[in-house]
């Protein structure tokens, strides 16, 4: 009843009081300031209280622009002196708000303001009052609504509204405020990055142009940091929400290009730089290591979404940072310094690099340094400030780590020249004082350096003249290094300054053509110059003819890459080369041996020492090769007088000539053994020159084929000698010689020899295999798989990305078959080899015991296991006829159920298959307890009695065992510790998309294969305590 009799005296009051009068107006207005009042009073009872809310806002639209006003101040009024007693009235705030909001003009101080603005300076007045008194419910409460109010506003609005907040967040909510407004950013960038993967929107089309969003970013981050930087509570709070949040195994919950980059302008203060850069590495190496494992595992891969990158929002970091982000750029330089300096490669014994190929990043660590790399390249190209700072620390890194590989920032330096190599220049400087460190440098760094900075060596003459001055100084050394490093830049200058008529760059090797493109576009190409230039180089390299074995082996050797490039300097090198060779080269043809050794070594009191290395006339005939020009006949026409010379004669010599037969002493520990051990490398030298001469001139000349083999038996005698000689005494043997037969030379011989190598595996005559059983040395066919194996495994460790292309390509595989050929496509090709090696490991299955190789079998497993990797559906259905074989080589079968796991692995849960390999050895073994009767189960054949016992084949199923739990405690982790941090902090809804869906059914579903699991644990425990007994 009272309720009616209020609604009716409020419709009867507003019906006598329209709003287009004043005194109507001002009656409204009063009543209002009377009933806020008395409902916040506590007097009424609470249903009273909020039928009058109700009617007031039902007509709070029709009171004029003043009155809103008024009614609005009077609120931000009550609320600062605390006068808000039940918080009823709050309901009508946000209506009058609104009410404000939609009015055109408005009188504010001594000017106008919209109703927008106005309303903007309410709140601005509201928030900014830090004396006002709240609760921490009503602080929680406020904190929230302005939260939710982000998405309404226009995005220019966000900044002093954040500012406020930040003010506010004095009072507590600190963790509330900071992961609201992250969350707020994220939100907004996963927008962006939607609508561009819709189509590319235009900027006008887009909800937010994308500069204004990352403005507001930067401007916003400027504010939290200088709240920081006022209140270290603040500080410590955010620092610790990004560590649980890294902490928890979770996708990296609100971590995001936002979030990351409020990190490194937190790193500016100082008293946080080292925990900001500690936690950032620790994020980005979990981030690595969790994704390696999530790739490698189908199971983890059908449980998970997809793996959240911190690398990717690191490098989208980078890439935001170009819309003014100045407070932002130094933490990026400092971060991408310390991901290098941290996770570089290490230095090994004796100074050595123990990790594989810097181009290639396979573990967490290689991948963390190259992402080191791309973010200070990419701040390098779009941030002028940083480009001297960045270019200082790496010229810096690479003259003072003498002790450590560098190879990191050499590949980083290398980049920046090909990118900016117009904008190096104007920082010569630094490069000329990093070229008066060259003679204390090593070898690898000189040469890395000086390859990288060819292309600026080409439009700077300073720069040029400066490196020439510094080589000329380091050729007189009395450091050897130094004098290798002289050598190492001029044969890198004579490369690259081409000569008019040289080989195309199409022709040659392209090891910088992509930043000489770049750079030879500023510059006026001068031959005559270049060839004067090369000509004076060419000169000094002479005086290295005097010097060590080493620094002539790096000049011989660096020669024939000249040629390739620069092939009008032929005629200055062959007559160079030629001096050198006459020196050592028996004119006579009568006298035996065609070589002069006692010449090619020198002493020093008891020492002997290697002087000529005799690697001349190597590179003469690497020269010889592509020489056409009518003015080298002479040479061509003498190399070859000597060379069918020297084949006559080595063949009539024999080793007692040389004095090196098997009455001679090898041992390194006396001077005649070393000396001797100098003359027979010398000798093998000569006989790989003189091999790879004859087999290319043969044209399948029965003749030459003969002189051929005489050569190749003759070399074969003497390295048996050497090999078994030369560790007889008291210091260990040196290593194997270095062989002087040319890469080219090996790839010709082997199409020649293994041209249809699959068919011929199978199809060797028995005649040459069971002469290679009689000598007692690997058969043919073995040969020819460790070769395979070989080659296979090399281009998968340097060039993984192009492993699945590769076969396509190996010289002596692509006349293998006509089937092979009808097909164009790369893929169906590699299936093609993949089911020929299989043909062949069923044939050898197929055959009885006696006829079973177990090392091909194994190398057979090891090819396909190389290959497999990249076709795992197609090879996992065929893997299981070969393990249903009867098989008791224990190494065979480890192999096989090696292939087996690892292919299992990445196709679908290992669960079931270990489930049924524990079964098959618990059965073949027994049980613990000798009464307990064990089911007679076989799964697979190829566990059997003599492989159990041998304990090989249980302990790699252990390990597999081992390895999925490991996964099982991984993801439950990592689900607990998302669970929490669903339900912690922010109080939100935990957002799930498509894939969480998909997981928590899978969950529900997963019951059987946890049983599983426990069945295998339960049986890898059996296995354990059966194991003692295997012999």
């Amino acid at each position: 009843m009272v309720s009616c009799a209020l609604k009716v005296k409020f419709l009867l009051l507003c019906e006598g009081s329209p709003a287009n009068s004043t005194e109507g107006s001002d009656r409204r207005l009063l009543v209002y300031q009377h009933c806020i009042p008395l409902c916040e009073s506590g007097d009424l009872q609470t249903e009273v209280a909020a039928d009058i809310i109700g009617l007031l806002m039902l007509e709070t639209h029709t009171l004029s622009g003043p009155s809103l006003a008024q009614l609005a101040s009077l609120f931000v009024e009550a609320i600062k002196v605390g006068k808000m007693g039940s918080g009823k009235s709050l309901e009508l705030f946000p209506t009058v708000l609104t009410a404000l909001s939609a009015c055109e003009v408005l009188s504010y101080g001594k000017g106008e303001l919209s109703g927008e603005e106005y309303k903007k300076q309410l709140i601005n007045s509201l928030c900014s009052s830090r004396d006002v008194p709240l609760s921490s419910e009503e602080l929680r409460f406020l904190v929230e609504k302005v939260l939710r109010m982000f998405a309404k506003l226009d995005l220019q609005e966000i900044p002093p509204l954040v500012y406020q907040l930040l003010l506010l967040s004095a009072k507590g909510c600190k963790k509330q405020v900071l992961d609201g407004i992250i969350s707020y950013f994220k939100e907004q960038d996963v927008r962006q990055e939607e609508e561009q993967k819709d189509g590319d929107l235009e900027l006008e089309v887009q909800s937010i142009p994308q500069d204004q969003l990352r403005h507001v970013e930067g401007t916003v981050i400027l504010h939290i940091v200088f709240a920081i930087r006022l209140d270290h509570e603040l500080g410590r709070e955010f620092l610790k929400s990004f560590k649980v949040t890294y902490n928890s195994s979770t996708s990296y919950g609100d971590l995001c290009p936002f979030s990351v980059a409020l990190m490194l302008s937190v790193a500016r203060i100082q008293r946080y730089e080292e925990q900001v850069f500690d936690l950032l590495k620790g994020a980005i190496i979990k981030s690595f290591k969790d994704e390696q494992l999530q790739q490698g595992s189908k199971f983890l891969q059908d449980l998970l979404p997809e793996h959240c990158s911190v690398a990717q929002m690191i490098l989208d970091t980078v890439k935001n940072s170009v819309f003014g982000w100045d407070h932002v750029t130094q933490g990026l330089v400092q971060l991408g310094f310390c991901l290098m300096d941290a996770f570089g490669p290490k230095p090994g014994p004796f100074g050595k690099t123990t990790e594989g190929s810097a181009t290639i990043a396979r573990t967490p660590t290689q991948q963390a340094c190259k992402l080191g790399g791309q973010v200070l390249l990419q701040g390098f190209k779009m941030h002028e400030p940083i480009r001297g700072e960045i270019l200082e620390q790496v010229l810096n890194r690479l003259v003072t780590k003498t002790a450590s590989p560098v190879s990191h920032y050499l590949d980083l330096f290398s980049d920046i020249v090909v990118s900016a190599p117009m904008i190096l220049l104007e920082s010569s400087s630094k490069l000329t004082e990093t070229f008066d460190h060259l003679s204390y440098l090593p070898l690898a760094t000189v040469q890395g350096l000086l390859k990288a900075v060819q292309p600026l060596l080409k439009v700077s003459m300073s720069l040029k003249d400066a490196l020439i001055l510094v080589l000329r100084k380091a050729m007189f050394s009395s450091q050897l290094d130094g004098r290798k490093s002289a050598v190492t830049g001029f044969l890198l200058l004579l490369k690259n300054f081409k000569v008019l008529g040289s080989l195309a760059s199409s022709q040659c090797s392209q090891a910088i053509s992509s930043s000489q493109v770049q750079v030879d576009v500023h510059s006026r190409y001068n031959s005559a110059a270049n060839e004067a230039f090369c000509l004076e180089i060419l000169s000094s390299l002479r005086r290295c003819l005097s010097q060590q074995a080493d620094v002539r082996l790096m000049l011989y050797e660096g020669f024939y890459d000249v040629l390739r490039r620069n092939s009008q300097l032929a005629s200055s090198i062959m007559q160079t080369l030629f001096s050198q060779l006459r020196r050592y080269y028996e004119p006579e043809q009568d006298l035996l041996p065609p070589v002069k050794l006692e010449p090619c070594i020198t002493a020093h009191g008891d020492q002997v020492y290697l002087q000529e290395p005799l690697v001349c006339l190597s590179a003469l005939y690497d020269d010889d090769e592509g020489e056409e020009e009518e003015e080298e006949e002479g040479y061509q026409s003498e190399l070859q007088t000597i060379l069918e010379s020297m084949t006559r004669r080595m063949i009539k010599s024999e080793l007692e000539d040389f004095e090196l037969d098997k009455s001679a002493e090898f041992s390194m520990g006396s001077s005649v053994g070393v000396k001797n051990n100098i003359y027979a490398v010398l000798v093998m030298g000569v006989y790989e020159v003189l091999m790879e001469y004859n087999f290319i001139k043969a044209n399948y000349s029965k003749s030459r084929f003969e002189e051929l083999m005489e050569l190749f038996n003759r070399y074969h005698k003497l390295s048996e000698i050497l090999r078994e000689k030369s560790g007889k005494g008291r210091l260990p043997s040196h290593k194997t010689p270095r062989s002087l037969l040319s890469l080219g030379f090996i790839s010709t011989l082997l199409t020649v020899l293994f041209s249809v190598l699959i068919w011929r595996y199978t199809n060797i005559p028995s005649v040459v295999e069971d002469a290679g059983k009689k000598e007692k040395r690997s058969s043919l066919s073995q040969l020819c798989l460790e070769g395979l194996l070989r080659i296979f495994t090399t281009c998968q460790q340097r060039f993984p990305d192009r492993m699945a292309q590769n076969s396509s390509h190996f010289a002596f595989l692509a006349d293998i078959s006509e089937e092979a050929d009808e097909s164009d496509d790369n893929t169906e090709m590699n299936f093609f080899y993949i089911r020929q090696f299989q043909r062949a490991l069923f044939t050898q299955l197929s055959g009885g015991e006696d006829e079973f190789n177990s090392k091909e079998a194994q190398l057979l497993v090891s090819i396909l296991s190389v290959l497999s990797l990249h076709f795992i559906q197609y090879m996992e259905s065929r893997i299981r006829c070969v393990s249903s074989s009867l098989l008791e080589d224990s190494a065979f079968s480890k192999g096989l159920l090696s292939l087996l796991f690892n292919l299992h692995v990445l196709y679908k849960s290992p669960v079931s298959l270990l489930l049924e390999l524990c079964q098959d050895i618990h059965s073949q073994r027994g049980d613990i307890d000798p009464e307990v009767e064990v089911e007679k189960q076989s799964h697979f054949a190829i566990v059997n009695t003599k492989t159990v016992t041998n304990a090989a084949v249980s302990l790699l199923v252990l390990s597999q065992v081992d390895r999925v739990l490991d996964e099982v405690d991984w993801l439950i982790a990592r689900k607990k510790s998302q669970t929490l941090f669903d339900k912690s902090g922010s109080g939100k809804k935990p957002f799930h998309t498509g894939a969480h869906v998909r997981l928590m059914v899978r969950v529900q579903r997963g019951h059987e294969e946890e049983m599983h699991l426990c069945q295998a644990k339960v049986l890898k425990l059996s296995v354990m305590l059966t194991l003692p007994t295997c012999r």
